[in-house]
Order: structure tokens, then sequence, then C-alpha cells
């Protein structure tokens, strides 16, 4: 009799446990629920998507929405697949077999402005500033060092001005060797930063016209298309004796022991747009709330990169193999705020990748006008345009409309604060913060590429 009452008071004990822990665990589901309520749920058209992208560092946005649930916050199911080129990126999203990609800046543009394949393409979300370098190869670094003014350290002072390549590049040519770099797609910022660069040095990188594709028409330097990852083995094969590319190629470069960065887009440009993120037209018209729900889980996924605790997790996710897939060592070389040029060279860069400050994830059209210049000045555009066509074309491309809808609802979810809205026409500031100090006024864009001594020259047309 005992142990039958001993066994009913443990199974009273136990049920009470029970009913416990499951109003506990019911209690926890709430506030889980409570927790995630503060999303504003729209009605999404679309939940299944799939999204492109290159392996660089800055398709980051992308791997943190993922990652960290921003996407399945708004309702959104995506799969993040790598793509082979950016060629193939561009064709997939304008078939409507990717629903947006990680995509060049120039790329939309390009499309809207009549060089290469022609859709309407559309840009709501810019995706980083900065986050390019120039890398050489160890031959060409020894002979461009002696040309460059040393610190006290004895180091390089930076930023190296092309300057310092011009020799090199008469010693190859008299030696029977055409100079070449690489930099990863005609229409790419690194094909405009790295003929910036060369042309602020009086070094002329070649012109497009419809006959030569390649843009090498009067060229000093023979600049081809090498994709991002295939960078350093091209260098070392000696195929290209540099390149222009985005992080970790440069990075990898140091690691292998085969090339010196020589320059970043920061001092080339500094704060300057780099990757954007792309949809058809006929995507935001047919499904409007599901581009504005992607918009928001990307403005957050931004948010959170830019927080530094948050990058060295950052850095662990980006080196998955179905991300970036470079070691940590590698990625964590530029993410976290350091450069590294020569081996053992590491400076501070808290800059080199920006993904939310200084209102980075706007696209702004003047940051926009900025690639037609250059579209231009190349002759990737051929005919002489008014100011007028500048502004109406970036128009139809960058959408800051469609960010300032989802940036207003991440204001009333509480997820960023209402200051982080620029107030703005699309138009930022007139600058000089390029690395030959011309001053840029996308407001007046004929005057600007007329005041290169390299390049088109236009005259006004009414």
């Amino acid at each position: 009799m005992k142990s039958l009452i001993t066994k009913a008071s443990l199974l009273v004990s136990l049920s009470i446990m029970l009913f416990a822990c499951g109003n506990e665990k019911r209690k926890s589901t709430e506030d889980v629920a409570i927790a995630t309520t503060k999303t504003k749920a729209l009605e999404i058209e679309k939940p299944q998507l799939t999204f492109g992208f290159i392996k660089l560092t800055d398709m980051a946005p992308l791997a943190i929405a993922k990652e960290k649930g921003f996407f399945e916050d708004e309702g959104l199911f995506v799969s993040v697949e790598a793509q082979s080129n950016w060629k193939n990126v561009l064709d997939r999203v304008i078939d409507g077999q990717l629903d947006g990609s990680h995509m060049l800046a120039g790329q939309p543009i390009a499309a809207g402005a009549g060089f290469g394949r022609q859709a309407e393409l559309v840009t709501p979300f810019s995706m980083d500033l900065n986050g390019n370098g120039i890398t050489v190869s160890n031959d060409v670094w020894s002979k461009m060092k002696p040309n460059v003014p040393k610190g006290a350290d004895g180091k390089p002072i930076h930023p190296i001005k092309a300057e310092a390549l011009k020799p090199v590049i008469t010693e190859y040519k008299n030696s029977g060797k055409a100079f070449k770099m690489g930099m990863v797609f005609p229409v790419s910022t690194h094909n405009y930063e790295i003929r910036y660069w060369l042309a602020a040095a009086g070094i002329h990188p070649g012109m497009y016209t419809a006959d030569n594709v390649q843009g090498q028409i009067d060229a000093e330097v023979l600049l081809s298309v090498t994709p991002p990852p295939q960078m350093p083995a091209t260098l070392e094969a000696g195929t290209i004796y540099g390149y222009c590319v985005g992080e970790p190629w440069n990075q990898q470069a140091v690691f292998k022991g085969i090339g010196v960065p020589v320059t970043t887009n920061y001092d080339i440009w500094k704060n300057n747009p780099e990757k954007v993120f792309v949809m058809t037209k006929k995507f935001v018209e047919d499904y409007p709330n599901t581009a504005v729900a992607v918009t928001k889980a990307l403005i957050r996924a931004g948010k959170w990169l830019d927080e530094p605790e948050n990058r060295p997790e950052a850095v662990k996710i980006l080196s998955m193999s179905q991300y970036v897939g470079a070691d940590e060592a590698v990625l964590a070389n530029s993410m976290t705020g350091t450069f590294e040029f020569e081996k053992g060279d590491k400076r501070e860069m808290p800059d080199f990748n920006v993904f939310y400050k200084y209102n980075a994830t706007y696209p702004f059209y003047s940051d926009g006008i900025w690639f037609l210049t250059q579209m231009r000045r190349w002759g990737q555009i051929p005919e002489a345009k008014p100011a007028d066509w500048y502004a109406e074309t970036i128009k139809d491309i960058y959408r800051p409309d469609i960010w300032t809808k989802a940036a207003k609802l991440l204001v009333e979810e509480g997820n960023i604060p209402a200051e982080d809205i620029p107030q703005t026409d699309g138009y930022k500031p007139v600058t000089t913060d390029f690395i030959d100090g011309t001053s840029y006024d996308a407001k007046d864009p004929i005057s600007y590429i007329n005041s290169f001594k390299i390049g088109n020259k236009d005259k006004a047309i009414q």
C-alpha cells in the first residue's frame, strides 16, 4: 500500500511538472510570437525566391539576410545561388531564371542606356561602399616601389598614384611586352576605377568604339575581363600583370605571396558606390510588396553588418562554401577594419567595407549618373547626350521610392532609427573626394566629362 501511495505521489508531481513545463513552453512560444510580430507583414505576392551572387565579400547582405532570418521575418523563402560570371548573372535575371541578384552597379545602368544587352532593370538597394583594390604582380611592384615616396617608418606613403607605374609600363613596352591588366566586366566599377586611376596619371587606358568592344583604342595598358575568383591564378600565370577586383581576391594575392595591392577604391573615390541589388522592372511591378519586403531584409542585413561586433561572425558566414568560400584569415584581412598591402604591411582601414553607414544602402541618382559619365567618357555611350538625358535615364533604373517605403516600415518596427532615412532629392553634394581632386557635380554631367584630359569631350546639347 505504501508503495502505491508513493507511486501515486510521484505521478501527481510529474503531472504538475509537465503542466508547468507545458505552460512555460507555451509562454516561451508566445514570447517569440510577440517578439516577431513587430515586423509589419506585407501581403507577399511571391514568397519563394531565388537570388544570385558572385563570390565576393560584398555579397554579404544577401548571406546575412538569409542566415540571420531577415528574409524569413518578411515571409520570404529565399535560395541564394553562386553564379559563374557577371554576364551569366545579367542574363539569368533578364530571362527570369533569377528573381534578383547581387550585381555590378554598371550592369542595370548599361542595360537601360544602350550598351550591351538591353533590358528594363531596377535597383532599389545599394549593397555597399568601397571594397575594391588594385593589385600588381611581385615583379611589377618591385619596379614600382622605388618610385613611391616613403614615410618615416620606411613604408610606402598611400595613396599610391599610377605615376609610379608609368616607367614600368615603358620598360615592358621597350622589351616588347604589352602591359596587360584585368578587370571584372566592361561596365564594372572596377573597369572605371582602374581607368580613372591610370588616366589621372596620364596613362591612356583605351577607348571603346562600335568596332572595338574591348576598349583598347589608343591604350597604353590593355584591359581585359577576368572573373573575380580567377584573378589570383591569372596573375600567377603571368597572363596579366595586375588587376582591379573586390575582396577577398586582393588579399588572396597577399596570402599566396603572388602580388601586392597598391591602392584601394576608397583612395580612388572615397566612399564610392560598389555593388547593387537588381530586379527586373516587370518583377517590381508584378510583385510590389515582395520587392519592398526584400529591400527591408537587405537594409536590416546592412545595418547588422556595420555593427563592428558582428564582423567576426560575418567572416565565418562568408567563409562557408555556399557563399564566398575563402579562408577566414583572408576574409578577415579586409572585413574587420584592416587591409594588408605588402605582407606584414597591414593598415587600419575601418571604412574599407561599408554596408550601412553614410547612407550606403540608399540608391542615389548621383551615384548612377557617375557611371553614365564614365560610359560616355570611354566611348561605351558612343554619342553625346544632353544633360537631361543623364537624369532621366537614371530615374528609370535607380528606385529610391522602393527603398524609402521599406525604410519607413523598418522605422515603424523599431529596426532602424528615423534619422537613417536621408532627406535628399537623390543627389549627393558636389565632391572632390577623388584621387586627382576633380570636382564631381552630378547635376552638371557634361562639364564633368569635359574636365578630363583623357576621354571624350562633349558640347552642351540643348
